[in-house]
C-alpha cells in the first residue's frame, strides 16, 4: 500500500488551545527521513506543546499529525507512540544514577526482558556490539563502568541520548541538550548529534544560537504557536520579525 506521505513527520494545520489560549495555531511542519531540524523561538512559542502533540501527551483540537508516512499519531496515546520509534529527551537528564553507564544503556534496550535478566543474564554478541557502538557515539566508552551519578551534567545528557538510541528510534526529539554544559561539551554535543543524524531523523529545540549554528541544519522559528520563519540560520536570523520577537537587535 502506498504511504500517505514520504515524510518522517508531517504536521498540517495543527491547533490546540488551553482555556482559550491557542498554544499551537495552524502549525504546519514537514521533516524528511534522515533530516535534523533545529526549532527556536521565544518562551511560550509552542515548542514544548508541539513535542507533546507528536508524542501523544497532548491531543490537538484539529489538524493532521503523521509519522513515518502513514501513522496517524492523533489516534494513539503516549505509551503506544513511545513503542513506535519516537524517542524524547527532556531538558533535565533522567538516568539510573545508581547503575553504571553500560547498565543504563542495557536497561534502555527494547524488549520484554526483566531488569534482573538484563543486568545479570549473559549479553548476546549483538547486544555487546550495540552497547559498544552507542557508548562510542556518546563519548562514554571509557566510562562504561562508572556510576551514572558520578558523571558531569554534560555526560549525563549524552548518556540519556544513548539511552534513547538503545530503543532504536526512527525519530529523536531532544529538548535543550546543551543547557548547563561547558563550552567544550557544547561543541562536542553538536558533533555527536550530527553523527546521530546520519542514521536518524532528529528535532532539536534549543536557545543557544552558537550551538544551532554548529548543527548547520534547517531552522524553524516558532512564535505564538505557528511558524514565523524557516530556512538556513542566516536566513532566519536576518528575518525582521524573528529579530523583533526573539533575537533582539
Amino acid at each position: 500500500m502506498k504511504k500517505l506521505t514520504s515524510s518522517m513527520l508531517y504536521l498540517d494545520d495543527v491547533s490546540v488551545a488551553f482555556d482559550g489560549f491557542k498554544a499551537i495555531n495552524s502549525l504546519s511542519l514537514v521533516l524528511e527521513p534522515g533530516e535534523m531540524r533545529a526549532i527556536i523561538g521565544p518562551n511560550g512559542a509552542g515548542k514544548t506543546t508541539m513535542m507533546d502533540i507528536i508524542t501523544g501527551k497532548t491531543r490537538p483540537d484539529r489538524g493532521s499529525v503523521y509519522f513515518d508516512g502513514d501513522v496517524d499519531l492523533t489516534r494513539f496515546d503516549e505509551s503506544a507512540i513511545a513503542t513506535m520509534g519516537i524517542g524524547r529527551k527532556f531538558q533535565k537528564p533522567t538516568v539510573f544514577e545508581s547503575h553504571s553507564v553500560e547498565d543504563n544503556i542495557l536497561l534502555s534496550m527494547s524488549g520484554d526482558q526483566t531488569i534482573s535478566s538484563l543486568l545479570f543474564g549473559r549479553k548476546s554478541i549483538g547486544e555487546k556490539q550495540r552497547i559498544d557502538e552507542i557508548l562510542a557515539t556518546i563519548r562514554l566508552d571509557g566510562l562504561r563502568h562508572e556510576q551514572a551519578e558520578n558523571l558531569s551534567h554534560g555526560q549525563k545528557q549524552w548518556l540519556e541520548i544513548g539511552m534513547l538510541l538503545a530503543q532504536n528510534p526512527k525519530l529523536l526529539l531532544i529538548d535543550e541538550p546543551v543547557a548547563g554544559m561547558t563550552d567544550a561539551e557544547t561543541v562536542e554535543t553538536a558533533r555527536l548529534l550530527r553523527e546521530i543524524a546520519k542514521t536518524h531523523a532528529v528535532i532539536v529545540v534549543e536557545h543557544d544560537m552558537d550551538f544551532v549554528r554548529d548543527l548547520d541544519v534547517k531552522v524553524t522559528c516558532l512564535h505564538e504557536g505557528s511558524v514565523l520563519a524557516e530556512g538556513p540560520l542566516e536566513h532566519v536570523s536576518a528575518n525582521e520579525e524573528v529579530i523583533d520577537v526573539y533575537l533582539g537587535r
